[in-house]
């Protein structure tokens, strides 16, 4: 009959081993109960890590559906912005990040078009009009009538007092 060593347990396994012999792990609490968090689907670790991380699940998306994402968005995202400048400013950086995307694709294949800035700030324009209240009518003034004339005193009023 062959003889095979004995099968090779680490330290740790040891030490473990060990200490189940003891009864170290008899008395724990939580025994018998499933753990927890085990009960969600198996992306469960994602959401909370995300939620922990304080990141939104949008940045697992594929690079062409953020921007597509973004493009659809962009219309409320302009409309918060108060300056023509700071509206031109928006769209070249997205149309930045687009045209980065052109030029080194990564994901899956779909189309993402640059931004027209002149069509984006002309909708600014008109949503900013139809926020701004009407412009008051004038308030007509008074007709002006001559000044009352002015009453004299009379230099002996004051005596008779």
């Amino acid at each position: 009959m062959v003889q095979f060593p004995p099968p090779y347990e680490s330290a740790v396994d040891r030490a473990i081993r060990e200490a189940a012999e003891r009864g170290a792990f008899d008395n724990l609490p939580g025994k018998g109960k499933p753990l927890p968090q085990l009960d969600e689907d198996e992306l469960g670790w994602v959401r909370r890590w995300l939620d922990r991380e304080g990141v939104s699940s949008e940045m697992l998306l594929p690079t062409p559906v953020q921007l597509r994402k973004e493009i659809d968005r962009l219309p409320q995202t302009l409309a918060a912005l108060k300056r023509e400048s700071d509206v031109r400013d928006a769209v070249s950086e997205l149309n930045r990040r687009i045209a980065e995307h052109i030029r080194y694709p990564s994901g899956p294949r779909i189309p993402v078009r640059l931004v027209d800035a002149e069509r984006a700030v002309a909708q600014w324009r008109q949503g900013r009009e139809a926020q701004l209240p009407p412009p008051a009518a004038p308030v007509p003034e008074p007709p002006a009538s001559a000044p009352a004339p002015r009453r004299r005193r009379r230099w002996w009023w004051w005596r008779g007092r």
